[in-house]
């Protein structure tokens, strides 16, 4: 049996996204070499939502990349193609890598490997909407929405976003053992 509990409202998840890019416009001093790198696939469309907001307080526009980290996971979730999109370059840059869950932290290891392929910033910043626990690396984010302790095995967090799913929700689920 599963059960779905709604944790984050659309109006949570933009206040949310509000704190942080007044955070990280705080942390940095301004948009000045910023640059967001969204982690395929719902953290490019919440970088791109954090860039929205920072042009509306800085009124500067600041570069977006799309970073597919398929092909540098160690977790047996590799994949061969890279669907990366950087059109521009990134060394110098304070890069804030942006994902929607921080879990176990192999993901952001390998956001940092593509990076490392891609150039030098001088430095990386991590950006996350909910950050669940259970690291086996270590790794932790300057930027969180939430933090959401949950239960490693027995729990999940989905993230709903309407580019995707027609809906902004953040849920835990609940995945209960049948007797």
């Amino acid at each position: 049996m599963v059960r779905k509990v709604k944790v984050l409202s659309e109006d949570d998840i933009e206040r949310s996204l509000k704190r942080i890019a007044h955070e990280v416009l705080e942390k940095n001093r301004g948009a000045q070499d910023l640059i967001l790198m969204g982690i395929m696939t719902r953290g490019v469309f919440l970088a791109k939502r954090l860039a929205a907001l920072i042009e509306s307080i800085e009124k500067v526009t600041v570069p977006v990349g799309e970073l597919d980290v398929g092909p540098y996971r160690d977790d047996g979730k590799k994949t061969d193609y890279c669907k990366t999109k950087v059109r521009f370059p990134i060394d110098g840059k304070i890069v804030v890598l942006v994902d929607d869950v921080l879990f176990t932290g192999r993901t952001v290891r390998a956001a940092l490997g593509a990076l490392s392929d891609i150039g030098r910033p001088r430095m990386v910043q991590l950006a996350v909407l909910i950050d669940r626990g259970h690291r086996e690396l270590p790794i932790r984010p300057d930027f969180v929405g939430k933090n959401l302790p949950t239960s490693k095995n027995r729990e999940r967090v989905n993230v709903n976003l309407s580019e995707i799913d027609g809906e902004d929700g953040v849920y835990i689920i609940h995945l209960e053992e049948s007797v």
